[in-house]
C-alpha cells in the first residue's frame, strides 16, 4: 500500500521464489478464512445475491490497513503490537487481553474442530455424532502433530497446499455456477443493500466485517519474524505481500457469494457450506452432463475440507506464539525492555499452549454452547476496532521513527478504518444480541 513517507533505502529481500517472498500474507488469508467467514459469505449470497459483492472488498481493504500499520510499527521498534501495547498500557491491557486470548481460543477452537468434522464425515459418507466427534478427534490431532513436529517450515508448506487447494476449488465453483457479469461488476462497483426480509443491512455488515479475520490479523507479525522480514528494506515487499493476502481473501468471498447466490440454500455454520455441495452437485448435470454431479459435490467438499484445515492449522501454530508474547510480557518482568528474543516453540508454554488448544476444545462435541457462542462473539467483535486504535497510539510515537512513523494520510487511513470497524463490530453486537 503507497505512502508519501516510503523509505529512502533500496528495496532488496532475499528472493526464493514468489512463494517464498510473499509467503505469510497468504498464510494469513488461509488461516483468516475459517468457518465463520465462509458460512457468512455464503448465507450472504444466497441471501442477497451479488449485489453486496462490494462489502467483501470494503472489508479487505480495512483489514489491510490494519495489518500494514502492524507491520511497520514492528520493523520500526524490533517489538510487536501486543508488546508494545503491554509495555505502554500495562495491566490495563495485559489482564483484558489474556481473559480474551483464553476465551477466543476455547470458542474458535471447537468451531473449528467441529466445522473439520463435519467436512470429514461428509466426504467420508459416514454419519452419526460417534463418527464426527471421532474425525474431530483425529483432525485436531494431525495440526497438533504438524506443528508440533515440523514446525513452521512444515506448517508452511501443508498451509501452502490448502491455500492453492482451497483457491483453485471455490474460484472453480464460482466459474462453474457461471455468473451474471454485469450483475457481478455492477454488486462490485456500485455499493446497494438489497432488503431481504429486513436482514439485508444486517448480512451485509457481518459479510464486511467477517472478511479477513480477527485475532488472526496479529500472527502476521510472527511469521514476519519467521520469514526474516524485519527491516525497512523490506517494506515494499511486505506490503505486496499482505495486499497479496487480502486480494486472495477478497476473491474467496466474492467466489462464495457467486457459488451461493442462484442456490438460495438455507442453513447456518458448517451446514450451510455442506448443503452448498450438494446443491452444486444437484446443478452440475445441468452444464456438465449427468455423471458431473457427484464429482463436482466431492471436489467442492475438498476445497471446504481445505479451507476448514488450513484455517485449524494457522491458529494452532499462531495462537501459541501469542499467548507466549503475552506470558513473557507480563508488565513487572518487562518494565524496562521489550521482549524481543524469539519465542521457543519448543518451550514448554508454547507447547503446553498448543495441547490445550488442541484438546480442550473437544469437549464443545458433547456440549450444546450456542448462547456461549452468542456471549463470546459479541466480545470477540471489538477486537479489531482495538487494534485499530492501539495502532493510532503506538504509530504516532517518536520510537516510530520519522521515516516510518504515520503521517497524516496514514493516520486518516487508519483512523477511517477504525472508525468503519468498530461501526460493523456494533452492528454485529445488535445483531447477536437481538
Amino acid at each position: 500500500m503507497p505512502r508519501e513517507d516510503e523509505p529512502a533505502q533500496s528495496h532488496t529481500t532475499d528472493r526464493k521464489g514468489v512463494m517464498a517472498m510473499l509467503g505469510p500474507g497468504l498464510l494469513v488469508a488461509a488461516t483468516g478464512v475459517g468457518v465463520g467467514d465462509l458460512a457468512t459469505a455464503g448465507f450472504a449470497g444466497a441471501q442477497l445475491g451479488l449485489a453486496v459483492a462490494w462489502a467483501v472488498i470494503v472489508g479487505a481493504l480495512l483489514k489491510l490497513v490494519l495489518t500494514e500499520n502492524l507491520a511497520r510499527h514492528q520493523i520500526a521498534t524490533g517489538s510487536t503490537v501486543l508488546e508494545s501495547l503491554f509495555r505502554t498500557l500495562g495491566w490495563w491491557a495485559w489482564i483484558p487481553f489474556g481473559l480474551y486470548l483464553i476465551a477466543w481460543s476455547y470458542f474458535v477452537g471447537a468451531a473449528l474442530i467441529s466445522a473439520n468434522a463435519a467436512a470429514a464425515s461428509t466426504l467420508l459418507g459416514v454419519e452419526g455424532f460417534w463418527w464426527r466427534a471421532a474425525l474431530g478427534i483425529v483432525i485436531s490431532l494431525i495440526g497438533t502433530t504438524i506443528v508440533w513436529i515440523g514446525g513452521y517450515r512444515w506448517f508452511e508448506r501443508v498451509m501452502g497446499v490448502c491455500a492453492l487447494v482451497m483457491i483453485a476449488v471455490v474460484v472453480g465453483a464460482a466459474a462453474m455456477v457461471g455468473p451474471d457479469l454485469g450483475e457481478l461488476f455492477r454488486g462490485l462497483l456500485i455499493p446497494s443493500v438489497p432488503q431481504r426480509d429486513g436482514d439485508g443491512f444486517t448480512w451485509t455488515i457481518a459479510l464486511m466485517g467477517g472478511v479477513g479475520g480477527t485475532l488472526t490479523i496479529v500472527c502476521y507479525a510472527y511469521w514476519m519474524r519467521e520469514s526474516g522480514r524485519d527491516s525497512a528494506q523490506q517494506l515494499r515487499t511486505i506490503r505486496a505481500d499482505i495486499s497479496l493476502g487480502y486480494a486472495v481473501t477478497a476473491l474467496f468471498g466474492v467466489a462464495m457469494l457467486v457459488v451461493a447466490a442462484p442456490l438460495g440454500t438455507e442453513g447456518r455454520g458448517s451446514a450451510l457450506i455442506l448443503n452448498l455441495a450438494d446443491s452444486i452437485g444437484d446443478n452440475a448435470p445441468v452444464r456438465f452432463g449427468n455423471n458431473a454431479g457427484p464429482l463436482a459435490r466431492l471436489v467442492f467438499l475438498i476445497g471446504v475440507m481445505g479451507a476448514f484445515f488450513s484455517s485449524l492449522l494457522g491458529v494452532w501454530q499462531c495462537v501459541p506464539l501469542i499467548f507466549c508474547d503475552w506470558l513473557r510480557a507480563m508488565p513487572k518482568r518487562h518494565a524496562n525492555a521489550p521482549a524481543t528474543a524469539p519465542i521457543n516453540e519448543n518451550g514448554r508454554g508454547y507447547r503446553g499452549y498448543l495441547l490445550a488448544l488442541a484438546l480442550v476444545p473437544i469437549a464443545s462435541l458433547w456440549t450444546d454452547f450456542r448462547d456461549v457462542q452468542k456471549i463470546y462473539a459479541v466480545v470477540g467483535a471489538m477486537f479489531v476496532p482495538a487494534l485499530g486504535l492501539g495502532l493510532l497510539l503506538l504509530n504516532n510515537r517518536p520510537r516510530m521513527g520519522a521515516s516510518l512513523r504515520n503521517r497524516w494520510r496514514a493516520n486518516a487511513l487508519l483512523a477511517v478504518s477504525t472508525l468503519v470497524v468498530l461501526a460493523l463490530a456494533a452492528g454485529e453486537v445488535v445483531r447477536r444480541l437481538c
